[in-house]
């Protein structure tokens, strides 16, 4: 699927406005290894296992924001594991769940992020992550894949006590840029997190790297990109 790309009356008014880009983790770390890791500990079931497994890491995020329980990611994490591998009649060895575990800490990069990262710092675009993930989740990945530098401290869901897409999260990007929501592109890896960042008012790029079909809950992202070529031409 190829870039979305804005007008070149949008792009003028993009380069005028976007100052900093809050990114969700999966735009730049590839959950792909989870998948792998759980096809080597459970051959056979892997599909089936993961996406039970992703499923219910999130559905589990947004009951206990609404039911304001919160636990941070890695718990969560951890929690949908066990009720995965429970609900599959399975059994889980301490080692095998760390190995999972421990797949959410040292994630490659997409390829393409090295170039980008370094091209929007020429730019002068300020960058953080806005994401579920826990900070010492963030730090893991980031020294992992030699990215420190580029990214302002971590709005991580754990400063708020309530994960995406409560707008309680998503307001963390201007309270630490000190800018308006108009000047911070989200840049989304979910659909359910590009709805969410819509929803709250950010210029929303949905780099949908898995080819998903987007949520019919009536909002639509600025741009749609199979990669981040089309999130910095959207910055312009």
């Amino acid at each position: 699927m190829g870039s979305a790309l804005p007008t070149e009356a949008q792009s003028f008014t993009n380069r005028r406005r976007i100052k900093a880009i809050a990114f969700d983790g999966f735009v730049i770390f590839d959950p792909r290894p989870v998948a792998v890791q759980v096809e080597k500990e459970f051959p056979g079931r892997g599909a089936e296992f993961t996406n039970l497994w992703r499923t219910r890491q999130f559905e589990y995020t947004w009951l206990r924001t609404l039911g304001n329980q919160y636990k941070d990611f890695w718990q969560v994490t951890e929690d949908a594991l066990r009720y995965t591998v429970s609900t599959m009649n399975l059994s889980l060895t301490t080692s095998q769940r760390d190995e999972l575990m421990q797949t959410y800490r040292s994630l490659p990069v997409w390829p393409d992020v090295p170039e980008t990262l370094k091209e929007l710092r020429r730019r002068g675009i300020r960058m953080a992550f806005l994401s579920n993930f826990t900070a010492a989740m963030l730090d893991d990945n980031i020294k992992a894949a030699n990215l420190a530098g580029y990214f302002e401290p971590h709005l991580t869901t754990d400063r708020v006590r309530a994960f995406k897409p409560s707008r309680i999260a998503y307001q963390m990007g201007p309270d630490a840029f000190g800018l308006k929501p108009e000047e911070i592109a989200f840049a989304a890896f979910a659909p359910w997190d590009t709805v969410g960042a819509k929803w709250f008012g950010y210029p929303t790029v949905w780099v949908n790297r898995a080819n998903a079909p987007l949520d019919v809950l009536d909002a639509q992202p600025d741009v749609v990109t199979s990669d981040l070529a089309g999130l910095v031409s959207f910055i312009g």
